[in-house]
């Protein structure tokens, strides 16, 4: 029953998420810009490098974040997550080579892990096995509507002010207020009458677990994986791609933001509903779903077309988002349900590396267009594979 959740924590939770995910939608439609504008940089795989070293920051402290909020607290990791983001913005504005952009996205990916792992992991303490499809749904929500907004709203102020400072000024207001309310959340545990009274697992054991030895944790870390692949893919590409067939800065920020937001506000219908109807068949036909978007964008030549590629691959991203955190939430025991979450977490984002480096790669060799069809391929194997290894479950 929704009516016995703690609701006043749960939406400050919410609105926190709102900031973090805007951390990351300052960089989606200029960075890719900025590095072939201002920097010069011509190799589509050098250029996805701050992609993946975002990722691979996220990922490992993500593995990390999980079990070491099990023993020192949430609230203490969200704050540091805060103040660790908010050189970001400072970095981006006056960095003189691209090897100081890297550095800040390690930054971010540090910021990020903490940040939107403890929003997660925050509001599940204070949800029911019943209700952590809604719960998690808005907090992805959340999260991808700020990510979302900025997107579109530094390609509006790229294209009126320059690709450098006013887009970022934008993510130091971003910081400061998401640690303001940070300091001011109040710390969670797991329910009492939920717990066990048994040690949380070793972090080995929860790797094992979500990588190989649980087939339903192991077909979750491999759905969530390629889901990133193919956002890691279009962070990139989609800016290079969009430009090069002549559209403005701005366009192209509508459509970079247009995914996301769509993403976001899908997870609303999509995290309750698999409350009700079990999650299985939400991500396998989203992971589908993304593939056909993919490929619509290899195609279109239009701005309206952009734009239903964006609502495609953004709805079938919002079928998988929150239903594979409440899938792996379900399938593990509340004692360590966070360090489970953790691992989901190191593997799903590990895909914005092995999709940013691969589809560099792959358009380095065959062009952007030939990337973005691989993504797509591999999503639909993805889901192959998932339907085959995962046993059907219901929270």
């Amino acid at each position: 029953m929704t009516e016995s959740l703690d609701w006043r924590r749960i939406t400050h939770l919410v609105i926190i998420n709102v900031f973090v995910g805007g951390m990351v939608g300052i960089e989606r439609t200029v960075l890719p810009l900025l590095a072939e504008v201002e920097f010069g940089i011509a190799s589509k795989t050098a250029v996805l490098a701050f992609i993946a070293t975002f990722g691979i920051t996220k990922a490992g402290v993500n593995f990390f974040a999980g079990a070491l909020s099990e023993r020192v607290g949430r609230k203490r990791l969200l704050v540091a997550g805060w103040l660790t983001g908010i050189p970001v913005p400072l970095i981006l504005i006056w960095a003189p080579s691209w090897s100081w952009i890297l550095f800040a996205n390690i930054l971010l990916g540090v910021n990020q892990a903490l940040t939107w792992s403890m929003t997660v992991v925050m509001k599940v303490d204070l949800a029911t096995p019943r209700t952590f499809g809604l719960v998690i749904g808005w907090n992805e929500f959340a999260g991808y509507t700020g990510m979302a907004a900025t997107a579109a709203l530094t390609g509006v102020l790229a294209t009126s002010f320059g690709l450098r400072p006013a887009p970022f000024v934008l993510g130091i207001a971003m910081a400061l207020i998401g640690l303001a309310l940070a300091l001011a959340a109040e710390d969670t545990k797991p329910p009492a009458n939920q717990t066990t009274g048994a040690p949380p697992i070793s972090m080995g054991e929860a790797l094992a677990r979500g990588t190989w030895t649980d087939r339903r944790l192991a077909s979750a870390s491999l759905a969530g994986l390629v889901t990133n692949l193919k956002d890691g893919a279009l962070w990139g590409l989609l800016p290079l791609l969009l430009a090069a067939r002549g559209l403005s800065v701005a366009e192209v920020g509508l459509i970079v933001g247009t995914y996301p937001l769509v993403w976001a506000g899908s997870q609303l219908v999509f995290g309750p509903l698999s409350d009700r109807i079990g999650r299985r068949i939400l991500i396998w036909s989203g992971l589908v779903t993304q593939g056909l978007g993919v490929s619509l964008f290899t195609v279109s030549e239009s701005l309206p077309l952009y734009m239903i590629a964006a609502l495609i691959v953004g709805t079938g991203t919002g079928m998988v988002y929150p239903v594979l955190l409440a899938f792996v939430s379900d399938n593990s025991a509340i004692h360590w349900r966070a360090s489970a979450l953790g691992v989901y977490r190191l593997w799903r984002d590990s895909g914005y590396a092995v999709g940013a480096l691969g589809a560099g790669f792959i358009a380095d060799q065959i062009g952007v267009d030939g990337a973005l069809s691989v993504t797509a391929v591999v999503l639909v194997l993805a889901c192959a594979l998932f339907s085959l290894a995962a046993p059907k479950t219901h929270s």
